[in-house]
């Protein structure tokens, strides 16, 4: 289910990271009391009173002078603000009130949004007597300290409040694939959603989305409907001036959310690249079907020799999607375009894939063979049952939890995947402890 959407804004070095980080229970951001530090976390997911949701710094603003301001505003600059159900403005209880503030709440207040104002930095009660410094905002302001948590829960109970019923973000079942087209900018994601939905043999239709304001597209191949998530904004560039590679993540994120099947769309003259790697990763720790398709292979001179060598640079950039379904095309020339509903089958498929019992018995014999010492006792996986599936999902009951990291997760996942192949879907794999 897609899940309300925070986003933190503010000037540079206001402290939005560590709000993020006390937010999300996470340290993987990077906080350096500088400005302008770049940190590769902007999205989380946060828990608070049974409310989940998720979390995206959107960097620090520098505003400048009205026409720029102006400008940002008609490009769309703050993609971030728009894909908000939340919005939170950090402002900085050292410096006070800056003209910068201000000027960033105007364009805030723009969106129609719903508005959190916080002050930072805040420590103990003693400093709530800057908190007046803030009063021509007009509006109410929670003072916090991201770093001492001082008056935390106060706020995190202001931001669930504005959250609108967990009915408005559930998504109403569907008998058609939910399929969403992602990627970083200038991959030609517009080209192929526009040649899908214009090509021959297939019936479009716009249909309202059914959470907020998107439109998504519903077309047939040869008898079979798909529904293409969220296809307004990619039929019709954006142009975007303002940290294109962070916003695209944001934007990826409600869709994937949204969708059954991901197609992660690469430039095949560019390879992977980090934002690919990233959006990716987002896909993965969804738990959603992924595709990886490589549009402009027409532009590449050798393409069958290029085949070989761009899958193993996605088995090496995106080891931890091996799984994912690769398919070469051109959205310019409409190649292949039409074998990627085939492939969407095959993933929903896949996803809906139960493995026998009698299967994850033999296979728990295995696994115990490769499984460590802990404090000089065996290691035992006493049985393994398949919990769910779109993703599917099991659960191994092991004597010695702690002993189980990582590399033996992904182990157990390749054994698995050896009969059962999941091709196109992440697995997700979860260990409890049972005693005998």
């Amino acid at each position: 289910m897609p899940k309300p959407i925070v986003v933190l804004a503010g000037r540079q070095n206001v402290g939005k990271s560590t709000i993020f980080n006390r937010m999300t229970k996470s340290r993987t951001a990077i906080v350096k009391d500088e400005p302008g530090v770049t940190r590769d976390r902007i999205y989380g997911e946060a828990e608070w009173e049974g409310r989940k949701f998720a979390v995206i710094d959107t960097g620090g603003f520098i505003i400048g002078d009205e026409d720029e301001l102006l400008t940002m505003v008609r490009d769309h600059a703050l993609i971030g603000l728009e894909e908000a159900d939340v919005i939170v403005q950090v402002l900085d209880g050292k410096d006070g009130l800056t003209p910068g503030d201000l000027e960033l709440a105007s364009v805030i207040r723009k969106y129609n949004k719903e508005i959190i104002w916080v002050v930072n930095k805040i420590d103990s009660p003693k400093n709530t007597g800057r908190i007046p410094d803030f009063y021509p905002l007009g509006a109410s302001v929670i003072p916090v300290s991201g770093e001492h948590a001082f008056n935390f829960d106060e706020y995190m109970d202001e931001v669930i409040s504005r959250f609108k019923p967990e009915s408005y973000y559930e998504e109403p079942p569907s008998d058609y694939p939910r399929v969403a087209i992602v990627g970083r900018p200038n991959v030609g994601k517009s080209t192929l959603v526009n040649a899908l939905l214009g090509k021959e043999k297939m019936i479009v239709s716009a249909v309202s989305g059914t959470t907020r304001d998107s439109v998504d597209s519903l077309c047939s191949f040869y008898g079979r409907k798909y529904m293409l998530v969220d296809t307004a904004g990619l039929r019709k560039k954006n142009r975007i001036t303002y940290d294109v590679e962070r916003f695209s993540s944001i934007r990826a994120i409600r869709s994937i959310e949204r969708a059954d099947v991901v197609i992660l769309v690469i430039d095949a003259t560019a390879g992977v690249v980090e934002q690919d790697k990233k959006i990716a990763s987002l896909i993965d720790k969804a738990g959603k079907g992924m595709i990886i398709l490589v549009n402009k292979w027409d532009l590449l001179e050798e393409p069958e020799k290029a085949f070989h060598e761009f899958q193993d640079l996605i088995e090496r950039e995106l080891n931890f999607a091996k799984y994912a379904s690769v398919l070469t095309t051109s959205g310019i020339n409409k190649q292949r375009i039409t074998k990627v509903f085939p492939i969407i089958d095959e993933v929903m498929e896949q996803r809906t894939l139960r493995v026998t019992t009698g299967l994850l018995n033999n296979l728990s014999e295995m696994i115990n063979r490769a499984l460590p010492l802990h404090k000089g006792k065996q290691t035992r996986v006493f049985y393994m049952t398949q919990v769910d599936i779109n993703p599917p999902q099991f659960t191994i009951f092991v004597n010695y939890k702690e002993a189980v990291r990582d590399h033996h997760i992904r182990y157990i996942e390749g054994m698995i995947r050896k009969e059962y192949p999941f091709k196109g879907t992440p697995i997700k794999i979860y260990v409890r402890s049972k005693s005998r």
